[in-house]
């Protein structure tokens, strides 16, 4: 027999072993590790169900508690951190209000004052008398001064005279060009005030030039005299063939100094002087005639609303100027800001776009660059470097930096440049008036600390919009001081306006 202590043992490893195997096996085919479970399609099928539907259980679960979720990590849209950029619809309501308002302004102006617009009174403002015109002839006594400036280059050229000598000339003939127009603009009566403002304006557009005509020049008798230096297209002597030119013979110093290249240059919308000016291929005949019927008909735009908006406020603002009414004046001011500055725009367009472009595709003049983004300027120096790049270039060439290489500084610099336009802005301003009051002047010095505190303070969107609020509210105070004086100097009777309020 077998003893009670050897069988217990035994049964109890059998009942382990037993047990172990059973486990194993169902664990190695929930695992399907084993070749047999794994090759048997059923049991492939058993076990991807038996062992994905607990996963796909919990996606559903996941899926459903995302789509009941409302809420995620995001910033509001007006919020600075938003990356959401699309406000045009801001700004078509912005529009919107702004066509309103002036459309209610404008009904209630034809209520008060009735239909002004007046094209024949136009031709007053020009003419006294229809059978003189003095301003076209001292425009056309310019030429004078251009074909002074083109023989004394000549003779610069051929070595008859020095360059002493031909500086002398020049001084004189530069000094000529801005005294002897405003001589007559203020000994003949029967220049009128805008007919003057017209006439001096071409004679300091012919100043600039014939300044940056005799620089380049000079810097290319430099060239030929040392050729070891070299100057850059920058100087505007020719090195290269220009991309732009097209089929343009280049020209090399002294075969510039021509008739043709010179009136060329006159009349090119550029006031800086260069031997090779980039041409561009043809004359694009639908693009000129959209630029003409621009000028014409923003030109008609621009008188008629002189006329009917802008002229009867300012009449209306002399008895508050006389009394020293400052509630009136400043209500006045506003009332003005927003026509004054209308005509400003469209004024804007009108020369630098239209009026210049026209200019160039007949010249086919292919630098079109007359402005850039002055709109989006931050600050008061970017304004003045970006709406006006004809005379910022020649600023930057013949004044600014020729004051850099002399050692100046960069601030007597700016305040040197600006300091020049503001003498310029005063001169096209008071002569043709007859009067000197200084505020063109002090208005354009004014922008030297308002250029530091905007700079200095002011960041971003604020900067924009003190910039916006220098142009709406500076050029109506400027106008509405000159148009007191003048009525004040020139018609003392007829400050007894009625106002209609």
């Amino acid at each position: 027999m077998i003893d009670k202590d050897d069988f217990r043992p035994i049964t109890r490893n059998r009942r382990r072993a037993t047990i172990t195997n059973a486990k194993s096996e169902t664990v190695k085919l929930r695992n399907g590790a084993t070749a047999a479970a794994a090759s048997d399609p059923k049991t492939r099928e058993y076990l991807t169900k038996n062992l994905l539907a607990p996963l796909n259980e919990d996606k559903r679960k996941c899926g459903l508690y995302d789509k009941m979720s409302c809420h995620k990590l995001q910033e509001s849209m007006l919020s600075s951190a938003s990356s959401f950029k699309n406000y045009r619809g801001i700004l078509n309501w912005c529009v919107v209000m702004l066509v309103l308002s002036n459309a209610r302004l404008f009904l209630e102006n034809l209520l008060r004052y009735g239909i002004l617009v007046d094209p024949i009174q136009v031709v007053s403002l020009f003419l006294k008398d229809p059978y003189s015109w003095p301003a076209a002839c001292l425009v056309i006594v310019s030429n004078v001064f251009i074909l002074v400036a083109l023989y004394t280059e000549r003779k610069l050229a051929m070595g008859l005279i020095s360059e002493k000598a031909g500086l002398l000339i020049y001084i004189f003939n530069l000094t000529a060009v801005l005294y002897f127009p405003m001589v007559v603009v203020l000994k003949l009566p029967s220049i009128t005030p805008v007919g003057g403002a017209l006439a001096l304006g071409i004679y300091t557009i012919l100043f600039l030039k014939l300044y940056s005509y005799k620089d380049v020049n000079r810097w290319c008798r430099e060239r030929t005299q040392a050729k070891a230096r070299s100057l850059f297209r920058s100087l505007s002597c020719p090195s290269t063939q220009s991309a732009f030119s097209g089929m343009h013979l280049q020209v090399s110093y002294p075969g510039n100094l021509s008739l043709r290249d010179m009136y060329y240059f006159v009349f090119a919308p550029t006031l800086c002087y260069e031997l090779n000016f980039p041409r561009s291929e043809s004359i694009r005949m639908g693009f000129l005639f959209r630029r003409l019927f621009e000028m014409f008909l923003l030109t008609q735009l621009l008188v008629g609303l002189t006329q009917q908006w802008m002229v009867p406020i300012i009449r209306s603002s002399m008895k508050p100027l006389q009394e020293m009414d400052y509630s009136r004046m400043t209500e006045r001011l506003l009332r003005l800001a927003v026509p004054n500055h209308l005509l400003w725009l469209i004024f804007f367009y009108s020369f630098f776009h239209s009026s210049m472009n026209f200019v160039a595709e007949l010249l086919r003049f292919g630098d079109r660059e007359f402005y850039r983004d002055w709109w989006n300027s931050e600050t008061i120096t970017y304004f003045w470097q970006n709406w006006n790049i004809p005379v910022h270039k020649w600023c930057l060439r013949h004044f600014y930096k020729p004051l850099m290489r002399r050692g100046a500084g960069k601030l007597l610099g700016q305040s040197a440049v600006f300091f020049a336009s503001a003498f310029f802005h005063e001169y096209l301003v008071s002569v043709p008036l007859r009067m000197f009051r200084l505020w063109a002047f002090m208005g354009m010095m004014a922008q030297l600390p308002l250029a530091w505190f905007v700079a200095r303070f002011l960041r971003g969107n604020y900067g924009n919009a003190a910039v916006w609020l220098s142009l709406i509210i500076g050029q109506p105070i400027a106008v509405l001081m000159y148009v007191h004086d003048y009525y004040v100097t020139h018609n003392q009777d007829d400050l007894t306006v009625t106002e209609a309020l």
